[in-house]
């Protein structure tokens, strides 16, 4: 294969496609959650009361990745979409993000918790190891799902017209304001939590998530983690000062990745990758 055919291939989806994308993530997400909002009685007496388990939920949580499959299925086929699934497969990256995500993530909710005041006093929220692993189960396919469209998608299509640090925080915005009908839902988590910290965690998590995709060459499969990293169950109740944390982390890491960050030459611009990204799991 060429080299310009190669091109043309990670190319076939245009940066008009993220209209569709986002029409998708909130036509289904919205919708659902708006039919809760304006006739909550009719649609408990049909489908149920909503919460965080129903399965009206995880399809609205599941938007963006039904969103991202559709769009490259019909952009690439069944090639396109074995290509694009394929950054599940891409896990190199250095061993300071790998030390983030494992050891840096949990700190930070720990600490907050401690500056919250509830480190000792919360019990363990769980009785037995059936229901955590039913928890950690929950929590791994659900949130982390959207990382298929968010940052399978969306992210590359914004960083070729944006650098790094622009596309992460207009990112964080769409993503920030997706979730706002679950605030107003009260068998959710998010209607417990302040929207205005959860808004300032997602700019602070987009920006972070895009530094780690453009240095791990675009993988999913570590967005995807760092997402289930910041829903652990097991992890303490930190409660905004996580959010004022990861911020804080947010401004280091665009800090340290500053020449990369404010530029958009290196950033993952391909949507469905060429054949070589996804056989060899590299990373510069």
């Amino acid at each position: 294969m060429s080299p310009n055919t190669s091109e043309r291939q990670a190319f076939l989806i245009s940066f008009r496609s993220l209209t569709p994308f986002l029409m998708i993530s909130f036509g289904l997400a919205w919708g659902i959650l708006a039919l809760y909002i304006f006739l909550p009685e009719g649609m408990a007496s049909v489908f149920g009361q909503l919460t965080g388990n129903h399965p009206l939920f995880f399809l609205a949580v599941y938007a963006p990745a039904i969103g991202a499959f559709l769009i490259v299925s019909r952009a690439g086929g069944a090639t396109g979409l074995k290509r694009f699934l394929g950054r599940v497969l891409l896990w190199r990256c250095s061993s300071a993000w790998y030390a983030f995500l494992i050891i840096g993530v949990p700190l930070i909710f720990i600490i907050g918790s401690a500056i919250r005041g509830n480190l000792l006093t919360e019990p363990f929220p769980f009785m037995s190891f059936q229901s955590l692993l039913a928890a950690l189960a929950l929590a791994a396919i659900k949130g982390p799902m959207e990382e298929f469209g968010w940052r399978g998608l969306a992210l590359p299509l914004l960083q070729r017209k944006l650098a790094p640090v622009w596309a992460g925080l207009v990112l964080g915005v769409i993503w920030g304001v997706w979730h706002f009908p679950a605030f107003l839902l009260s068998g959710t988590q998010q209607s417990e939590w302040s929207f205005a910290a959860f808004f300032a965690g997602c700019l602070a998590i987009s920006i972070v998530a895009t530094a780690l995709f453009n240095r791990s060459r675009g993988s999913i499969l570590l967005s995807a983690f760092f997402h289930f990293q910041l829903m652990n169950p097991i992890f303490p109740d930190a409660q905004p000062y996580d959010t004022y944390l990861l911020v804080i982390a947010a401004a280091v890491i665009v800090w340290w990745n500053r020449k990369d960050m404010f530029k958009k030459e290196g950033a993952v611009t391909e949507v469905i990758p060429n054949q070589s990204k996804v056989t060899k799991d590299s990373y510069p």
